[in-house]
């Protein structure tokens, strides 16, 4: 069942450049897609179309059927509280505890301590956090304050979670552990993934659907592809 459309799209921004150029695709609900390409490729331009950081010059971003570019300034935040973001730095507020961190992004939507306190305490199991729930992020690894952030982002149960390099601080051993919660929330959750990065053995080993960008065309679109195909990015 298709959930995300993007047609004929382009981005040039003020000084003319043009990061996504023609770009046409279609991302089924609950897929986990990688997103590659060399720097200045177009991929965090996409990401950003996605939830609405950019807006299109021209063509369709499509979300669950909404056209995400035609939304006015003042509703964008209606379709980010249905999305989920995990950006590579990990955007926690250092005087609140882990509980607190999670609980805040549904406080912002108005929710009570009775309904926060379930879905903080699923969503930090998801990620293998219960027992950290008191802890403040300087008292956490990278690979942990990261979990925080998929926990943040997920306690909504959102149908997207869009991932902006999760991986990119962190060493392959923690990485691979952020992948394994990414996957299982794809799959355990039904949650569909877009995720950037430039991690060549996480694409490698996981064997996902790849897009590759380059010059802000498609270029490739493999449905369980890797980095091999595409060395030279």
């Amino acid at each position: 069942m298709r959930f995300i459309e993007i047609k004929h799209c382009y981005k040039v921004y003020k000084n003319g450049v043009a990061a996504v150029a023609d770009l046409s695709l279609n991302i089924n609900k609950g897929e986990f897609v990688f997103v590659i390409g060399a720097s200045g490729s177009g991929k965090s331009t996409l990401i950003k179309m996605l939830y609405r950081e950019e807006k299109p010059t021209k063509g369709i971003v499509e979300i669950g059927g909404i056209n995400v570019g035609k939304l006015r300034n003042r509703t964008v935040y209606k379709l980010r509280r249905k999305l989920g973001i995990v950006f590579q730095d990990f955007k926690l507020l250092p005087k609140l505890t882990v509980y607190e961190n999670v609980a805040f992004a549904l406080e912002c939507l108005g929710m009570k301590g009775k309904e926060i306190r379930p879905k903080v305490i699923k969503a930090l199991e998801h990620v293998g956090l219960k027992e950290k729930i008191r802890s403040f992020p300087n008292e956490l690894s990278g690979g942990e304050q990261q979990r925080v952030c998929i926990a943040r982002a997920i306690v909504n149960n959102p149908k997207l979670l869009i991932c902006d390099e999760p991986t990119g601080n962190l060493d392959p051993k923690t990485s691979k552990g952020i992948m394994e919660v990414l996957e299982t929330i794809n799959k355990e959750l039904g949650t569909t993934i877009i995720m950037a990065t430039h991690d060549k053995e996480i694409v490698n080993r996981m064997k996902k659907r790849v897009i590759v960008l380059e010059n802000g065309l498609l270029v490739q679109d493999h449905e369980k592809g890797s980095y091999k195909a595409s060395e030279s990015i």
